[in-house]
């Protein structure tokens, strides 16, 4: 890929680089956009959800009076596809401090009827308003450098995701479009070894080297393989809810995500997970529930 392969060249920057032009909208009238959604962010052959969740999350931007999330809740209710979509946002609440919003994705199906892809409820607000102070237990995660570390391509060769919908031309694009360094001792799955512990740990970024923002961060908490592979189950396991709170604009470089799953049940897992930056600050949090299709 020319901008992927370029990305030691020529560093984008916030606002300029393949992400921003992915996620960019047209606004049709007030509250609705129109989009094309690229195939360069599809798994298999659905876009990722943490992309969906960063064009939907930039249309509430513009909508709304505030510009930063702070908490935003997805629904996936059927799979998206590349191509035209049309986003419709709702202003629910507005405040001094925050102000809510709702927005839905919808495309065209074979029979061109018009069908809600995902919905979501978010409030917005501005980072560089809140004060400094922070008291935590939580510690970063503890990652390998990132030279000790795998690409995806070293785990996708061994072994795809099976179950989901059949692979297409660009199965693969996403991950040409991440600078993602899996933790070694995450990848057993990769090996047919995997460690039951339910555990991903990778550094995160944009292969063109685009900094991150917190839309940004709505694409990391869902951009590594899903810690189903380390419980030993390589089926599709899609997202059916995914919840994140934006906790602090991060500062640039390298993200590290941690994401754990504890139970599965039903045929459903939780993961939850965890983004911090280069200054060791917990910039971004989240839950998933995603459904597991046993053998």
């Amino acid at each position: 890929m020319p901008e992927a392969a370029s990305a030691q060249a020529t560093r984008a920057t916030i606002g300029a680089s393949e992400f921003d032009r992915d996620t960019a909208l047209v606004q049709r009238e007030p509250g609705v956009y129109d989009i094309d959604l690229s195939a360069g962010w599809t798994i298999i052959s659905a876009v990722n959800g943490g992309y969906l969740l960063a064009v939907l999350g930039r249309a509430l931007a513009d909508a709304l009076p505030h510009s930063d999330p702070f908490t935003i809740s997805a629904h996936y209710l059927t799979a998206s596809q590349p191509g035209p979509a049309v986003v419709r946002t709702e202003t629910v609440r507005t405040g001094r401090t925050l102000s809510t919003g709702q927005a839905s994705l919808f495309q065209l199906d074979e029979r061109g009827e018009e069908v809600e892809r995902i919905r979501v409820l978010a409030s917005y607000g501005d980072l560089d308003s809140l004060p400094a102070h922070v008291r935590t237990t939580a510690e970063p995660p503890a990652i390998p450098p990132i030279e000790q570390c795998f690409g995806p391509e070293a785990a996708a060769d061994v072994r795809l995701p099976s179950g989901g919908p059949a692979p297409v031309d660009g199965s693969s694009a996403i991950a040409d479009r991440l600078m993602l360094k899996l933790d070694p001792s995450t990848v057993g799955w990769a090996l047919g070894q995997p460690s039951g512990k339910g555990e991903m740990r990778a550094w995160f970024g944009l292969a063109d080297g685009r900094d991150p923002d917190p839309l940004a961060l709505l694409l990391a908490v869902d951009a590594l393989p899903p810690t189903a592979f380390e419980l030993g189950i390589s089926g599709w396991v899609p997202t059916v809810e995914l919840t994140v709170h934006v906790r602090s604009r991060p500062a640039p470089g390298p993200l590290r995500v941690s994401i754990t799953t504890r139970n599965l049940a039903g045929g459903f897992l939780e993961e939850d997970a965890e983004v911090w930056d280069t200054q060791d600050r917990l910039v971004a949090q989240s839950r998933q529930l995603a459904r597991v299709r046993l053998a």
